[in-house]
């Protein structure tokens, strides 16, 4: 095999089409891609592009697979070990049937779990470590203290959840709208679900004390003077998503706020030095769940890795209306 088969997005729509295969060298490793998840991000990437583009672009972060060959660089993994990642933004995406990905961002697979669901986890579960362990600083400390999560049914809410509980021992309150999404954080293990908006009046109803930390999945602006009004003082707040306008920090002041933003990508865009954290967090991610700590989140199942199950993949994320994650495999 000396070409890759890939799905990529020409501008318009996604084309299958095949390159050269890359060579594995450095730290790299070529991963024979088994499942991959789409996300959110994967749209907005898609949409981000707009019009014709002069050779497709391979998209998709979340993957699942065999490592098939290491480069001189590589320590951590072997060809045929069992692996999951998140990816890079500056590289070619997951949707192909091999990937070139760098050892540092990428975990052993949970020994338990199926490559398809496996491949549901890393974007999500490393957005949510981040934001609660990195960006918030929640540490052994905390334990008792309280989070909510506003926008909890998606893929970083579900495992934000069961982080916060499992790992955090945080009381978890949650927002989502529609009956299957609350059962769904309840079921994830949520101590309160409320409605997205009229917070303060609906903690005060149920005698749910001010949460001393927020993690924001929403769009910042449709949400910043409620996380404003019920935070507790001196409490701190994370945002996932770009703000369509301004934000006015200085509304902060009053209560001492730290506000934190989350971007799942720094690390490996800029290389920073601690960027095999991320490779770590899947390790202690997979023994997590193969002790039954932390449950799978696919909901929505397609195969195989092709152009139409990726753009129907593309089009029940673009409906908002996800609770969970989407997984496509070949496995």
């Amino acid at each position: 095999m000396t070409t890759l088969k890939a799905i990529g997005y020409d501008g318009n729509e996604f084309v299958a089409f095949e390159k050269q295969i890359p060579e594995a060298t450095g730290r790299d490793l070529l991963v024979e891609i088994k499942a991959i998840s789409i996300n959110p991000i994967d749209s907005k990437v898609k949409h981000m592009l707009g019009g014709s583009l002069e050779k497709p672009l391979i998209l998709g972060f979340d993957a699942c697979g065999v490592v098939k060959s290491i480069g001189e660089g590589v320590s951590l993994f072997k060809p045929g070990d069992e692996v999951y990642y998140a990816g890079d933004m500056t590289r070619d995406g997951s949707n192909a049937n091999v990937q070139l990905v760098d050892e540092r961002i990428v975990g052993h697979k949970p020994n338990s779990l199926s490559f398809s669901e496996a491949a549901a986890l890393p974007l999500c579960t490393i957005t949510a470590w981040e934001s609660l362990f990195d960006r918030l600083g929640i540490d052994e400390g905390d334990v008792g203290k309280s989070i909510l999560l506003i926008g909890a049914a998606g893929g970083v809410g579900s495992i934000a959840i069961q982080l916060a509980k499992q790992v955090a021992e945080l009381k978890v309150i949650a927002t989502a709208s529609r009956v299957e999404s609350k059962d769904w954080c309840l079921k994830m293990g949520a101590d309160v679900v409320l409605e997205h908006h009229n917070l303060a009046a609906q903690l005060m109803q149920q005698n749910v004390k001010a949460p001393d930390f927020i993690l924001c999945m929403g769009v910042p602006d449709d949400y910043i003077q409620e996380m404003i009004a019920v935070i507790r003082p001196q409490g701190s707040i994370c945002l996932l998503a770009n703000a369509r306008e301004a934000l006015d920090i200085n509304q902060l002041k009053a209560k001492s706020i730290k506000l934190v933003w989350e971007m799942m990508f720094t690390r490996s865009k800029f290389e920073t030095e601690d960027m095999r954290e991320q490779g770590q967090v899947l390790n202690t991610l997979s023994g997590l769940v193969d002790d039954n700590k932390i449950s799978c989140t696919v909901t929505h199942q397609l195969s195989p890795i092709n152009v139409a199950n990726i753009t129907e993949a593309h089009n029940i994320i673009e409906a908002s209306t996800m609770i969970g994650k989407l997984v496509i495999s070949n496995d």
